[in-house]
């Protein structure tokens, strides 16, 4: 089995709609994707509808959090997405992107960037907007060459120049909203100190302490040292180890089914969830 446990749709900042992101899953070969969209699950019915004969499909979200001045990612998966308490915090979280987004952009015109607001909202395309939005409208513009090349401290990465904070939720919260949801937590890219600051392993294990399920250890901004270290550390905590793509569609270089989960810890998931079941493929429908 080919398993993809976090990928992105155009419900937050990918460029596949959810129904383009399931169906090229099945083209690409995997068996299993999660769609994972930031602070939301808009992207969950569409998605559902259009699963291809073939293809599992697991719900789930990647979550907005910050632990000692340090932003973080949890992904969840298989929780139930109208449990009030932890449908409150993403809203919370939700709602704080597009004035952060409205911000950012007045940063950048300080700087001498032409970029608008307009532009931002173009191409995030109805998605909840977020900083992958902004790097794209730099790299329209000329600005920078890549995406990535625009989350660096001379533009949107954390501290950067044009960096402003949002609401972002507490991790030992979220995994015990997650938990009360019925879901399964695991931290995504812990170690991708490309993107900034990244938390200390002592702080990791206190997540797993207070209930996290797991890491994220194949990931395209891990090198093999660091999978290795990640590996080692997951063992001694007695945590899960995932890996995927955080497949964006054209926005990243990075294809589905890059890096890929067990499907023993792929199991141990699914039997630990109890907010939601995994979605066998029927078909599909022929929406676009």
């Amino acid at each position: 089995m080919r398993i993809d446990l976090h990928c992105h749709s155009r419900a937050s900042d990918g460029t596949d709609t959810p129904a383009e992101l399931v169906r090229n899953a099945a083209a690409a070969g995997l068996d299993v994707v999660a769609l994972t969209d930031h602070d939301t699950t808009r992207g969950y019915a569409e998605a559902v509808a259009a699963v291809p004969a073939g293809l599992t499909l697991v719900t789930g979200a990647e979550l907005s959090c910050r632990l000692d001045g340090v932003g973080l990612h949890m992904l969840a998966y298989l929780f139930d997405p109208e449990e009030p308490d932890l449908l409150r915090e993403r809203e919370l979280v939700r709602d704080d992107r597009v004035p952060r987004a409205q911000a950012m952009i007045r940063s950048l015109r300080e700087l001498g960037v032409p970029i608008t607001w307009e532009q931002v909202a173009r191409i995030a395309a109805g998605g909840s907007v977020g900083r992958p939005h902004i790097a794209t409208a730099l790299v329209e513009l000329g600005v920078v060459e890549t995406v990535s090349d625009a989350f660096t401290t001379q533009w949107l990465a954390d501290g950067g120049r044009a960096h402003v904070q949002k609401h972002e939720s507490d991790p030992f919260e979220v995994i015990r909203l997650v938990k009360a949801a019925g879901g399964v937590t695991v931290f995504a890219h812990p170690a991708a100190a490309k993107r900034g600051r990244t938390v200390p392993e002592s702080a990791i294990a206190e997540l797993a302490a207070a209930g996290l399920d797991g890491i994220e250890v194949d990931h395209m901004d891990h090198d093999a040292a660091t999978r290795t270290r990640l590996r080692g550390l997951a063992a001694e905590l007695g945590l899960l180890t995932t890996g995927s793509s955080d497949y964006h569609g054209s926005r990243k270089a990075c294809e589905l089914g890059e890096y890929t989960t067990d499907p023993e810890i792929y199991g141990e998931i699914t039997r630990r969830a109890t907010g939601a079941f995994p979605v066998p493929g029927t078909g599909g429908t022929p929406t676009a």
